[in-house]
């Protein structure tokens, strides 16, 4: 598909790489299971007249989004992991719009979307990234200019390379745009040497001939709590991803049941297993002290492993985070909106979040994720107190 055929989307892979992986592993794993998500408008953001039916027609046209020969051949080699079946499988998948809905109430924006969890996983990051795209576009917000966009990235990218630290960009959910995302990515590339070592963005890591970077996200654990209950959500989530992957993509994400609850079930074969985790909330040297001494008391060396930081940075937290772990752990940083929508305007803050699960044979059970922030806990108010009742999270 060549990339003026749509608006916003100009290929199947323009997703997070850990949506395909998650999506492999739904399939082989859970393929009757069905899955519920909603918009979640944290910023409170006012909708302009008309944007639901401007959402609603970009979505149907991801209907006509397939993988091309030369899309699955770039998988195939760069990701071996994969299995062939589900490449084939990926070649024939077509986005249904019938799985979402999409509503307006004067500035009030509401999307859902409901169905088999294999096929509605890949929703969530290219509806925020066009609610983004449509927000600027239908507000006629003008962003500063493409070349000092990409002088803004290069400045970025060679401070970060001074500071001596590795920079994987993760920015496609809340992007300006498709085309300032890819201008970022260019930039990255171009300027930063070996300290840019990726993107999570699948089409703009094959555009830019960099690494697709991602594992799993917190939708894999709460899927498990709803499926197995929460004490078993986090080991059973580990053991189902290394049965899946046999030791590739080992960056496990620690913070859907609180990091102290992980941590407990984070045992000697996880944690050697493990290349390492991802901080996703709450203090990082806090969460770096944890990991390190979780590792120290199950014999291993810290630097043999790896923190993959990820929550909201900019160079100052990450100046910090590395002044800390430096000579103590292995470090990588994940940075999205500070790169992808650093042009001048507000970014949004919105999300997308699984919120109820349907396992095979069970009811639809409601999801909930409590991280090591108390104002990011997401799900159903009772669901949350029973998740800490069980899991014995006083605060």
């Amino acid at each position: 598909m060549k990339e003026t055929e749509t608006t916003f989307l100009p290929s199947l892979l323009d997703n997070d790489f850990y949506k395909f992986t998650m999506q492999h592993g739904v399939i082989k794993l859970f393929p009757h299971a069905k899955a519920k998500y909603r918009f979640i408008n944290r910023g409170k953001h006012l909708f302009p007249e008309g944007f639901a039916t401007a959402l609603q027609n970009a979505v149907n046209s991801m209907a006509n989004l397939r993988l091309t020969a030369n899309e699955k051949q770039y998988l195939a080699a760069t990701c071996p992991y994969l299995d062939p079946t589900y490449l084939d499988f990926l070649q024939g998948y077509r986005y249904n719009p019938d799985e979402v809905k999409i509503e307006q109430q004067g500035t009030d924006l509401s999307v859902n979307v409901e169905g088999l969890w294999y096929r509605t996983i890949l929703w969530e990051v290219p509806l925020m990234a066009m609610i983004c795209e449509l927000y600027y576009q239908l507000n006629h917000l003008q962003h500063i200019s493409n070349e000092q966009i990409t002088a803004i990235n290069k400045e970025k990218i060679e401070k970060y390379g001074r500071l001596g630290v590795t920079i994987a960009e993760f920015g496609t959910r809340r992007r300006h745009s498709y085309a300032v995302h890819s201008l970022v990515v260019e930039a990255l590339k171009e300027y930063g040497g070996n300290t840019f070592v990726g993107t999570s963005n699948v089409h703009l890591a094959m555009k830019y001939n960099t690494r697709p970077i991602g594992t799993h996200a917190h939708e894999w654990f709460m899927f498990h709590a709803a499926k197995y209950g929460f004490k078993m959500a986090n080991s059973l989530g580990l053991e189902h991803w290394t049965n899946v992957y046999r030791g590739d993509l080992g960056i496990a994400l620690s913070d859907t049941y609180t990091t102290d609850i992980f941590f407990e079930q984070f045992d000697k074969k996880f944690s050697k297993l493990f290349d390492g985790v991802r901080h996703d909330s709450g203090d990082p040297v806090v969460f770096a002290e944890k990991t390190i001494a979780h590792y120290k008391s199950m014999g291993i060396d810290p630097m043999s492993k790896t923190i993959i930081f990820s929550d909201a940075l900019n160079y100052d937290k990450v100046a910090h985070i590395t002044e800390f772990c430096r000579g103590k752990i292995g470090m990588s940083f994940g940075i999205g909106t500070n790169f992808t929508n650093d042009v001048g305007l507000t970014p949004l803050n919105i999300v997308i979040k699984m919120t109820e699960a349907f396992p095979e044979n069970q009811p639809w059970i409601p999801v909930v994720k409590l991280s090591d922030e108390r104002g990011k806990y997401t799900g159903d108010q009772k669901m949350i107190h029973l998740a800490k009742e069980i899991l014995e999270i006083n605060e």
